[in-house]
């Protein structure tokens, strides 16, 4: 089954910084490309850290107010994230305002992949390395958005072709397929519960796919057999032990 792959998606002119960026080179570098971060890297390319606004809020946010009353104990600066924050008020140069370790993905992971560890780390942007952990290009959540306007003509032809009739080898009429607005609706009857479970499951994997209404029934009930009995061979079995 096809699923986009970041390297089509992301940006390969990426604005970069190197360790000893100063601070206002790397707010001008900001602010002159209009982007909300960027990847800090060596002499290799390889990336070290990732710097975004909020880091550089930070350091702005940290010149004192003169007419704030001073604080004689700041309990903050006892914690980790305190001391690293801290640290960051006071950068000069981009490696020590950067965080780190730097989330990356590589260039076949998949979109879904992507948007899980943006999620997952609640970033914006992920920088994309290669198979030797060297920068290669750029990918934002407004990349990641594109997959959604692949049109609903196009989302049926691959349900119908990848799952239905590829991978379950089932014939094209066994199960109608319709699509408003990316939501499929699988509407059929097929011969045993797990093919029903797996139609569904990958269909749900296709890029575009915004939601799956289920509306299949099947004949057997076959839940209670283990993957490596015979009823369960081919893709059926590899996608059992996915769901």
């Amino acid at each position: 089954m096809r699923q986009n792959k970041i390297g089509s998606v992301m940006a390969t002119e990426v604005v970069t910084a190197r360790y000893g960026t100063p601070f206002k080179e790397v707010a001008r570098l900001l602010t002159e490309h209009r982007i909300s971060g960027l990847p800090v890297i060596d002499e290799d390319d390889k990336v070290l850290g990732v710097i975004s606004e909020t880091d550089l809020m930070v350091r702005q946010a940290d010149v004192p107010d003169p007419y704030e009353t001073k604080r004689r104990i700041r309990f903050a600066g006892l914690t980790r994230s305190g001391r690293r924050k801290a640290a960051k008020a006071h950068a000069r140069t981009a490696g020590q305002l950067m965080s780190v370790p730097p989330v990356t993905v590589h260039a076949d992971n998949t979109i879904a992949e992507a948007a899980r560890t943006m999620a997952e780390h609640r970033v914006e942007r992920l920088p994309v390395v290669d198979e030797e952990d060297r920068l290669v290009g750029i990918v934002t959540r407004r990349d990641l958005i594109q997959v959604f306007l692949q049109p609903d003509d196009v989302i049926r032809r691959e349900v119908i072709e990848e799952v239905l009739v590829r991978s379950l080898w089932l014939m094209p009429r066994t199960v109608e397929v319709s699509v408003v607005e990316g939501v499929v609706t699988l509407d059929g009857h097929v011969e045993r519960k797990s093919e029903a479970e797996i139609a569904v499951s990958m269909t749900n994997r296709i890029d575009g796919v915004v939601a799956v209404v289920d509306e299949l029934s099947y004949r057997q009930d076959d839940s209670h057999l283990r993957p490596d009995e015979p009823a369960m061979h081919g893709v059926t079995e590899d996608w059992l032990r996915r769901l």
